[in-house]
């Protein structure tokens, strides 16, 4: 069946129950010393596991595909699949009291992301199809780049050089285009490392919201793939676009 305005409620529902279930988790266990590794997995599966327990029990008909999860492969025969991200940023949930990790849930339909949220837990923050957020106005002075904290793509590097752009560095890759989103940066291009669970949610939430948004070539981000690899992606306020596009194709 296609989407609903239940199945737009749905995913912002099952972000904020995922998000309150990790912020108590990792309230717990940093309390009771553990860290690291151990905390990083503890928040996966947890995040994972009741994200399966809901999906299955309120979308029974439709096909999943969670980081955290075997994939199977019937998901291409699909007309609904659920694309989830249990614990975008594990790094920073696993370092208190960083706010930049994320929960992505979003339905695909013939591979486009049509429903989605992504919720910013320690924000308490949650933006979903369900209520399309209002992009704010643009900011005087040059375009913010937003970047990884460990590394800087080569695909940002090359429009922050030649927009003279100001470098903003964030954790997650759905804290970071929900940054773009939020005013908070305009562009936010990435390159390598990334799969389909990372921007699909973000992807639906940015889009409904009216930004650009598509792989680096300008080709649109398609999703449910047998290869679910999906290292590129530009999200950026629309007057960023076309400049944008020319210098990453020329």
């Amino acid at each position: 069946m296609p989407a609903t305005e239940q199945d737009h409620q749905l995913a912002a529902e099952l972000a904020a129950e995922v998000g309150e279930l990790l912020v108590a988790l990792r309230h717990k266990l940093d309390s009771e010393g553990v860290s690291g590794s151990e905390l990083k997995d503890a928040g996966d599966m947890a995040a994972h596991n009741h994200i399966m327990e809901f999906l299955t029990e309120r979308r029974p008909d439709d096909a999943i595909l969670s980081e955290e999860g075997a994939d199977d492969l019937a998901r291409l025969k699909a007309s609904r699949i659920w694309i989830v991200d249990p614990l975008d940023g594990t790094r920073e949930f696993s370092e208190p009291p960083r706010v930049d990790w994320a929960v992505h849930i979003a339905l695909v339909e013939a591979g486009l992301p049509v429903a989605g949220a992504v919720s910013l837990p320690a924000e308490e923050i949650i933006l979903s199809t369900a209520d399309t957020p209002v992009v704010p106005d643009a900011v005087e002075g040059p375009p913010r780049v937003i970047v990884s904290r460990t590394r800087r793509p080569p695909a940002a590097v090359s429009l922050a050089d030649k927009l003279g752009a100001e470098y903003l560095e964030m954790g997650s890759a759905g804290a970071k285009a929900m940054a773009v989103v939020r005013g908070q940066a305009d562009i936010y291009a990435h390159s390598g490392g990334q799969y389909e669970w990372d921007s699909c949610a973000p992807i639906a939430v940015a889009a409904a919201a009216g930004l650009h948004c598509s792989r680096l070539d300008g080709s649109p981000m398609l999703y449910n793939n047998e290869n679910v690899y999906l290292p590129d992606l530009l999200i950026c306020r629309p007057e960023w676009a076309d400049q944008c596009l020319e210098i990453l194709n020329s």
